[in-house]
C-alpha cells in the first residue's frame, strides 16, 4: 500500500474515532462553585461563604453576613441567571420576629452576584427589598416556605392563611383558608412546580391541604394532611401533622371541559 493510501486510511480512522466519541458537555458558569450558610445561635444572623474552583484556581472566594434579624424562620435560594461572566441569584430570608411587637413576619430579598473569571470569583450580596407579610409570627413560631419558578409560598403555624409572593414583582396575595380556621404547618413542593400547603397539627384532629400549580392557581383542596416529595430535599415526618383519612376515596377523574370557540387563549 502506498504512503498516500496509508495516510488516507489513518485519516479515515481518526475521523471515525472523532465522530463516534461522546461529546464533552460544557460546564455551566458557576457550576463548580457553591455557597454554604451558617446561622447564629440566636437565629438573628446568617453568614455565607462561597468556595469551589474556577478554571485556574480553587479555594474560597468570598464571605459575609446577612442581618441582623428578629428571628430567622426559613431561608431559600432562587435559581441562577447567567449573563456573560456574571451569575445572579436571589436569597430569601424569612424573619418571623420583626416589628415593634416582635411577632411580625417579613421577607428579606438579597441579590447575590458572582462575577467569574478563569482565576477568581468576585462575590457581592446586597439587600434588594424587604416585604412585610400579612402573617403572625413570634420567636416561637414555626414557619414554612417553598417555591416554584414563579412564586414563593410562605406560612406560619400562627396563621390560618398562607401567602403567595410573585417573584417577578414581589406582589403578595393572601390565600384562602378553611372554616373553622386551621393554621399552616407545612409547605412542600415537587419537581414540576406544584406546591402543597398543609394545615393542622398533631393535637387537633382537623387537617386540610391545598395544591397550587406552577401558575399559582388553586388546583385542589380538601381534608387530610397531604404533602409532596421532590428529588432534592427529604420531607421529615416529625414536622408534619398526621392523618388517618383514606385518600383512595378521593380518586376519580373526568374529561377536561373543551374551551369555548372564539375565546382568548
Amino acid at each position: 500500500m502506498s504512503k498516500i493510501l496509508n495516510k488516507c486510511a489513518l485519516a479515515l480512522i481518526f475521523l471515525f474515532i472523532v465522530g463516534t466519541a461522546v461529546p464533552v458537555r460544557a460546564q455551566t458558569l458557576g457550576s463548580t462553585l457553591y455557597t454554604t450558610y451558617q446561622i447564629s445561635s440566636n437565629h438573628q444572623t446568617v453568614s455565607w461563604t462561597v468556595c469551589g474552583s474556577t478554571q485556574e484556581s480553587e479555594g474560597c472566594y468570598g464571605s459575609g453576613n446577612l442581618g441582623p434579624f428578629g428571628s430567622v424562620g426559613a431561608l431559600l435560594e432562587g435559581s441562577p441567571s447567567t449573563n456573560k461572566d456574571t451569575v445572579t441569584r436571589f436569597i430569601y430570608v424569612l424573619d418571623v420576629a420583626s416589628g415593634s411587637g416582635a411577632n411580625g413576619v417579613e421577607l428579606y430579598v438579597y441579590k447575590k452576584t458572582d462575577t467569574i473569571t478563569s482565576e477568581d470569583d468576585s462575590v457581592s450580596v446586597t439587600l434588594s427589598k424587604s416585604i412585610a407579610l400579612p402573617l403572625v409570627g413570634g420567636s416561637a413560631a414555626l414557619s414554612s416556605m417553598a417555591a416554584n419558578s414563579r412564586f414563593i409560598f410562605v406560612g406560619t403555624n400562627q396563621s390560618p392563611q398562607a401567602v403567595r409572593i410573585q417573584k417577578s414583582n414581589l406582589s403578595v396575595t393572601q390565600l384562602g383558608g378553611f372554616s373553622p380556621p386551621i393554621n399552616v404547618t407545612a409547605i412542600t413542593t415537587d419537581n414540576y412546580g406544584y406546591v402543597t400547603i398543609t394545615q393542622g397539627d398533631f393535637n387537633s384532629g382537623d387537617t386540610a391541604f391545598s395544591v397550587y400549580s406552577l401558575t399559582g392557581a388553586l388546583q385542589e383542596d380538601g381534608g387530610g394532611a397531604h404533602f409532596m416529595l421532590n428529588t432534592v430535599v427529604a420531607v421529615l415526618p416529625a414536622t408534619l401533622p398526621t392523618s388517618d383519612s383514606q385518600p383512595a376515596k378521593q380518586i376519580s377523574h373526568r374529561p377536561k371541559t373543551a374551551p369555548e370557540h372564539g375565546g382568548q387563549n
